[in-house]
């Protein structure tokens, strides 16, 4: 049975309001594969260390809903934990916050979107040549969207990562690096996510301001209509098309088991 490890990006505090990243990803991982064996652990509450990593055949790192960056000091026992995943040479994904601590960790840089908060869906979202023939993006097409909501970014890779695609809002929207057994998949956007989780997150920030939005995100998933002006369709909002990336990294994690 393969066992994944879910690191939590959130705060304890935000966790005991409700608000779980860890959560959603056991959710959709188990509705991908009823099968897994899944652990999750905060390191904000207490370090990962390698007993943690015991029996464990991948990694997850979460998103984050806090105000500062993965380059803040604040962020280090993440940064530590995905340290920790690495000497382990364990197969890692990261979504948002969890992509941009690969960089933080492996000496690239991390900084707020000159072209401000990117939230909805990232679309037009178009895979790069190395993109095209990677395992990670297999069953992709330019021009498809994902459920994103994120003020930073990814503004230098580390050198050895490998870009698999942008938009015209973040250039680095997913991400490979296999280098010294370190070995990681990652998205900016948050293929673990619902249309509908977005539009809540959106919500709690301003209901009145993405009224519009909002209202477009809770139908997406079974009305065109509201799918086409954020640049999708209801089919690709389903399950199968949505998590398409850790569908694949699931299988690549099997693989390495």
């Amino acid at each position: 049975m393969t066992t994944i490890l879910i690191i939590e990006g959130h705060s304890p505090e935000t966790v005991q309001q409700g608000r779980s990243y860890a959560a959603s990803f056991l959710s959709v991982l188990m509705a991908i594969d009823p099968g897994l064996r899944i652990r999750v652990q905060n390191p904000n509450l207490r370090p990962v260390t390698a007993d943690d990593f015991t029996g464990v055949d991948g990694v997850v790192f979460t998103g984050s809903a806090v105000e500062w960056n993965t380059s803040d000091p604040r962020g280090k026992p993440q940064a530590d934990a995905m340290k920790a995943a690495f000497a382990e040479k364990l197969p890692c994904w990261g979504s948002c916050n969890g992509l941009q601590l690969l960089a933080t960790v492996l000496g690239g840089t991390v900084g707020a979107s000159p072209n401000g908060h990117e939230s909805g869906l990232a679309r037009d979202i178009r895979l790069t040549e190395a993109g095209k023939s990677h395992p990670m993006m297999a069953g992709r097409q330019d021009g498809f969207a994902s459920p994103c909501i994120h003020r930073d970014e990814i503004q230098t890779l580390p050198k050895g990562a490998v870009l698999m695609a942008g938009n015209a809002h973040s250039p680095v929207q997913a991400v490979a690096y296999k280098v010294d057994g370190i070995d990681f998949w990652g998205t900016q956007y948050h293929p673990e996510l619902t249309p509908e989780d977005i539009a809540g997150a959106l919500a709690r920030v301003d209901a009145d301001k993405h009224a519009e939005k909002i209202a477009d995100l809770m139908a997406a998933s079974t009305d065109p209509d509201a799918a086409a002006r954020l640049g999708t369709t209801p089919d690709a909002m389903g399950l199968p098309d949505r998590t398409r990336e850790l569908s694949n990294w699931l299988e690549h994690v099997k693989a390495r088991a």
